[in-house]
């Protein structure tokens, strides 16, 4: 979540909407995978992530805790990251070919790199992290086939969504001293969030906005 004020740092000074050409095509970086090192504190990830990891391993989000990512406490919320290893702090899904074994459901921050989100009001627009990648000449590519995300409408609404839930409880919770009311908070949020069980009938976004006004409520947010 950058600032308006820091993007002439980072980036090329503009905003991309999901129908504009942007250089940020690495041309399926041909063996490159130096953007897959070093970047635990970078990739934090949300329900729809883990929902991908999930559905494409076959394994459950306690049996991805501790060999795949790990949870981290962050505004003392506690979410979850990709998780690294060794000296050269390699992800956990590159696999020997170092190429990424859940490509097709990589993680949303992963998706977009080198391009990254920025917030204004109900929406959000795009920006270029200029050298991110160190591929050299990068190509031009509409913003919609870079993400590559089905129900893209969908995914957007919720993507808002979580920035502001995320937002709402990090506030909240800077009132909140007591560590156990704490660790129930947040046992209550991974529960409620990244343990989510799709019925039968439904998807990950009809799922996560029928339980939506009851967490919310519980967590005590707007």
């Amino acid at each position: 979540m950058k600032k308006l004020r820091n993007l002439k740092e980072i980036s090329d000074g503009r905003l991309y909407d999901i129908k504009d050409m942007v250089k940020a095509d690495a041309g399926d970086c041909y063996g490159c995978s130096s953007c897959c090192y070093g970047v635990g504190d970078l990739v934090e990830l949300n329900p729809f992530d883990i929902y991908q990891m999930t559905s494409c391993l076959k394994l459950s989000f306690d049996e991805l805790i501790g060999e795949k990512i790990e949870l981290r406490l962050s505004d003392k919320i506690y979410l979850p990251y990709l998780k690294m290893y060794g000296d050269l702090e390699k992800c956990s899904f590159l696999n020997e070919e170092e190429r990424c074994s859940i490509h097709s459901h990589r993680p949303n921050i992963c998706r977009l790199f080198p391009l990254g989100r920025v917030y204004e009001k109900d929406d959000f627009k795009y920006f270029l992290q200029v050298g991110a990648c160190i591929k050299p000449n990068l190509g031009k590519v509409k913003v919609k086939k870079w993400i590559g995300i089905a129900n893209y409408n969908e995914n957007k609404r919720f993507i808002l969504a979580w920035y502001e839930i995320v937002k709402a409880l990090a506030f909240r919770l800077k009132f909140v001293h007591d560590n156990q009311e704490l660790h129930e908070i947040n046992k209550y949020f991974v529960d409620s969030f990244y343990r989510i069980e799709i019925k039968d009938g439904e998807d990950f976004y009809s799922r996560f906005f029928n339980i939506l006004p009851e967490t919310k409520n519980r967590l005590g947010i707007i």
